[in-house]
This record gives C-alpha cells, sequence and structure tokens, in this order.
C-alpha cells in the first residue's frame, strides 16, 4: 500500500483531496464533489476535518517525471 501524501501535482488548495485520489486510483474531480456535498450535509465539520488532515498529511517529496527530457532525465 503506497503512502498518503499531499500532491504537488494535482492540487486545488492544499493538495490533499489530489493525493487521496492518486492513492485510490479515483478521479480528483470526482472526490472534490464528493468533499463538496460532504460540507454541507455535516454542517462544516469535514471543512475542519480536511485542514486538520493538510496540515499532518505530509507533502509528496519529489516527482521526477520520465518524460522530463528538458531537465536530462532519460
Amino acid at each position: 500500500m503506497s503512502k498518503l501524501y499531499r500532491s504537488t501535482r494535482n492540487r486545488m488548495l492544499t493538495g490533499l483531496i489530489g493525493g487521496i485520489s492518486e492513492n485510490l486510483g479515483l478521479s480528483s474531480t470526482l472526490l472534490r464533489l464528493i468533499f463538496f456535498i460532504s460540507i454541507f450535509a455535516t454542517g462544516g465539520t469535514s471543512l475542519l476535518i480536511y485542514f486538520i488532515a493538510a496540515l499532518v498529511v505530509p507533502k509528496e517529496t519529489y516527482y521526477a517525471d520520465p518524460y522530463d527530457h528538458v531537465r536530462g532525465y532519460k
């Protein structure tokens, strides 16, 4: 199982939902929509949990794009 992280490539606010979507293999748009609906369904509690999780979950350490030939990766 892969480690959970905040994505540096797939982010809108903190990258948490992007990291979760990459970890689960789901669409980040779908997860963002579910999260947005859950904000109203939980009375804002999920938003509080989101920001706490964004403080706890580490950022993605390093991403080397295998198709980036500008920097010399092959």
